[in-house]
Formats: structure tokens, C-alpha cells, sequence
């Protein structure tokens, strides 16, 4: 697979009320540059959008984006688990609706798998890499994030440094031999913690992040933060 010849990359965008960031994300992703030879496949789920979110996305299927809808708001994990249903590449990625996380650092996800170093690859933000500048974040955001990354990391015996990043990138055997079942936010332990169970190669790449602020449109609470540890200790300490 080195240099992504006959390669297919699914970029999975799960998306609630981004009425007005949608189109902007669309097109930025869709201008990547990837590696020569990797063909790129667009999959957006809207999770039941209260505004006109799903009215942009449909806007966007002649151009090649699959778009799918839920009728009933599931949350993250409910939308992305609609994703990998839906994608046909050979790896598969993630890709938030705003702009958090700049897509154009995928390339860079992608080169351990195509160099067959890794099978998955995890983001990691630079306020969790020690000397990269970045954007301030909420101080309990930071601290939680990094608890519940130390506290995953004792069950999964993986040393990573920012497990909740979005940025996660995968060959597409990892998530088919697993059973997903969260749908909000605990998507992020369960498939860490269930993925370190199986014999692959893991890797982790430091991104740039742009934490928006709640008056920007920011979801996660501190009840994100309880369901998270309620994740780590069902899926790490019982390994349900």
C-alpha cells in the first residue's frame, strides 16, 4: 500500500446543526492533498439536525459526498457508527463538521499506514505535546482530558498521549472486528480500549487544534467527561 497506489481513504464527518460551517468544512477536506494514488471518499451523517444543516449536505451530493440522515438525534458515536456502514475505503478516518481540527493534516495521519507502520493512528493536540504551540484550552477541559487519557491508557497498556483527540485513522478490519455501542461520546474509549485488544501496530501523530469556545457552537460537557470514565472502567476494567 506505500504511497497509497489503489488506495481508498474514507473520511467519516459526523454533523449536528453546523449550518454555518458545513459547506466551508466540505470544501476544505475535499481540497486535501493526499498522497499520489489514494482515491478520498466523502461520508457525512447528520444526526438529525435542528436547522438547515441536512438541506447544505444534500446540496453537496451531485459532487460526490455521501449523505446520510438519522431521523432521531443519536449522538456522535450513533452518527459515526452510520459512517462505517456507509464507507467503502480501505482505511477510515474521522473528521469533525467545524474547525476544531484542520484537515489538512490528514496526509499526515495517513503516511504510517501506507508505509505500513501502523494500522492505527491516533491524533494527538499539540497542548498535550509538550513544546508546540497552541491555542489555549479550557483549563478543565485540559486537565480531564489528560486524567481520562492516563486513566484509559492503564487498561489498554497503550502510552498515548491524547486518547479523546477526534483525529483517529484506521485500517477498515479494526472497526469489523468490533462491536461499537456507544453512541455520544464514549465512542472515543470504547473503540481505543476494544482496538488495543487486537494484534496491530499503533501510532500517533501530533495535530494543531483550535478549541472553540460554547459562544462558537462547543458540545461537550462535564457529563461527556462522566460518560467517558463510565466507558473506560465498562470496556478497560471489565472488558465488556
Amino acid at each position: 500500500m506505500k504511497n497509497g497506489e489503489n488506495m481508498k481513504l474514507s473520511i467519516v464527518i459526523p454533523v449536528y446543526n453546523e449550518e454555518k460551517f458545513i459547506d466551508a468544512v466540505l470544501e476544505r477536506v475535499r481540497n486535501v492533498k493526499f498522497q499520489q494514488g489514494v482515491e478520498v471518499e466523502l461520508v457525512a451523517v447528520d444526526d438529525c439536525s435542528r436547522d438547515g444543516t441536512f438541506e447544505k449536505l444534500k446540496a453537496w451530493e451531485p459532487k460526490g459526498v455521501k449523505v446520510c440522515r438519522h431521523e432521531k438525534n443519536g449522538g456522535k458515536g450513533a452518527a459515526l457508527h452510520t459512517g462505517f456502514k456507509l464507507a467503502t475505503g480501505d482505511v477510515i478516518t474521522v473528521q469533525d463538521s467545524d474547525f476544531e481540527y484542520n484537515p489538512e493534516e490528514l496526509p499526515r495521519l495517513l503516511a504510517p499506514i501506507l508505509e505500513n507502520k501502523a494500522d492505527f493512528v491516533f491524533g494527538a493536540r499539540e497542548a498535550f505535546v509538550k513544546g508546540l504551540p497552541h491555542r489555549v484550552m479550557y483549563f478543565w477541559h485540559l486537565k480531564i482530558n489528560a486524567f481520562l487519557t492516563a486513566f484509559c491508557n492503564m487498561f489498554s497498556n497503550l502510552a498515548l498521549s491524547d486518547m479523546e483527540c477526534c483525529y483517529k485513522m484506521f485500517r477498515r478490519s479494526v472497526p469489523e472486528k468490533i462491536e461499537l455501542k456507544e453512541c455520544r461520546f464514549g465512542f472515543e474509549p470504547e473503540i481505543t480500549l476494544k482496538a488495543s485488544r487486537q494484534d496491530i501496530l499503533f501510532y500517533e501523530v501530533p495535530v494543531s487544534y483550535s478549541c472553540r469556545t460554547y459562544a462558537e457552537g462547543k458540545k461537550i460537557s462535564w457529563k461527556d467527561g462522566v460518560s467517558a470514565l463510565r466507558c473506560i472502567i465498562k470496556y478497560g476494567l471489565f472488558r465488556m
